[in-house]
């Protein structure tokens, strides 16, 4: 038992870590797209100190802390296979499945901004940096109440907090426009 809660314990630091740098990384993508519409020289400048950043952040702390949780996880699921008789942790494995699809599209998206590739606004990745933020609700909400038909609930919970954000994102948006300072 102590060993499984060290390892609990490295499993949670390493999906904090890696959450951090799912949150993290949409912004950095958001200042780059801003960064792309700005005249020489502070567009170079800026592309490149950015470019520098998200390389860091994306190789040193994300992808790392992805793998290392995923490893603790699997190892987590190899001294207490019960676990996976539960009908909640079939639902939080499906989620986990759609964070690593999240995660591995911020990859796809990140290798294109580090070409200079740019194709999407400011305004998509502010509603893309929200996946992250809704898959980790959707995981703690299982985790926590250990139910898979309370998930139901926790997914209304969502999609209403999927509006909130958008609502949050639009008056975001109309304040900035308003003060681009802001």
């Amino acid at each position: 038992m102590l060993l499984y809660n060290y390892i609990k314990a490295l499993h949670l630091i390493f999906v904090i870590t890696w959450f951090a740098g799912l949150f993290y990384i949409p912004r950095l993508f958001i200042y780059h797209i801003e960064a792309n519409q700005k005249s020489s020289p502070e567009k170079e400048i800026l592309s490149k100190q950015l470019k520098l950043m998200t390389k860091r952040l994306w190789y040193i702390i994300t992808w790392p802390s992805a793998i290392l949780a995923t490893l603790f996880a699997i190892w987590l699921l190899i001294l207490a296979p019960y676990w996976l008789q539960q009908p909640w942790m079939h639902v939080k494995l499906g989620f986990v499945v759609l964070l690593i699809a999240y995660h591995l599209r911020n990859h796809l998206i990140f290798k294109k901004f580090q070409k200079d590739d740019i194709r999407y606004s400011s305004n998509y990745m502010r509603i893309w940096n929200e996946g992250a933020t809704l898959i980790l609700f959707a995981v703690i909400f299982l985790v926590v109440l250990k139910s898979a038909f309370n998930w139901i609930y926790g997914v209304i919970g969502i999609l209403v907090l999927g509006v909130l954000l958008m609502l949050g994102i639009k008056l975001y948006k109309r304040i900035r426009q308003k003060n681009p300072e802001a």
